[in-house]
């Protein structure tokens, strides 16, 4: 597999990536504001085919009934202004009508699920795992919680006050179910089913 954000070879990747450019024009969010540092990255895009693991690899299924091979995502990284960031996830072949959680994560991708590491948050847990609703929530941390329609498709947006620094997302992981967010469970999604390698 390629390095992280260089398109694959398909029509439905293609399309997957096309659909995120499609939805960032009419927001003017495809290149860096104005009022941005010099020295600050500009929009991230990564896109791929989920497959199961390979070395290098950068868009691996691990549970191929929930996640099957070939399902493509995109997830686009967006500095927005005033500190903010957008961050944006669209999917194509996966489940219908299936209530997925998804988060961006520390580490990337690797062999088995967990090698993705923990939630990235802003503002750090002292704890790990991270169940404290005062971390591990929307405003804190990058979910990006959807249903797919009736074809599989899928959409999410996740808007943060804050920007990645030398702390920069890994990964984004798909996970069974949406986000808990009641003390004890809040972060939690179920089993991650697959995991796409990001760089912002």
């Amino acid at each position: 597999m390629s390095s992280v954000g260089r398109l694959i070879e398909g029509e439905t990747i293609m399309a997957v990536r096309e659909g995120v450019v499609a939805l960032l024009v009419p927001l003017g969010l495809l290149t860096t504001p104005a009022t941005a540092p010099a020295d600050e990255r500009g929009m991230a895009l990564a896109v791929g085919r989920f497959e199961p693991y390979a070395q290098g690899r950068d868009a691996i299924t691990y549970d191929r009934k929930l996640v099957p091979a070939g399902a493509v995502a995109a997830v686009s990284y967006m500095p927005v202004g005033d500190g903010r960031t957008q961050v944006m996830l669209r999917t194509r072949g996966l489940l219908a009508n299936h209530k997925y959680g998804a988060h961006a994560h520390v580490n990337t991708c690797g062999a088995k699920a967990d090698d993705a590491g923990p939630h990235y948050q802003n503002m750090k847990d002292p704890k790990t795992p991270s169940t404290d609703p005062k971390y591990a929530n929307p405003q804190n941390e990058v979910w990006l919680d959807f249903t797919t329609d009736a074809k599989g498709n899928g959409l999410a947006t996740s808007a943060v006050a804050w920007r990645f620094t030398d702390r920069q997302a890994k990964s984004v992981v798909l996970h069974a179910e949406h986000t808990h967010t009641d003390a004890g469970h809040a972060g939690q999604a179920g089993p991650r089913l697959a995991c796409l390698n990001v760089d912002f």
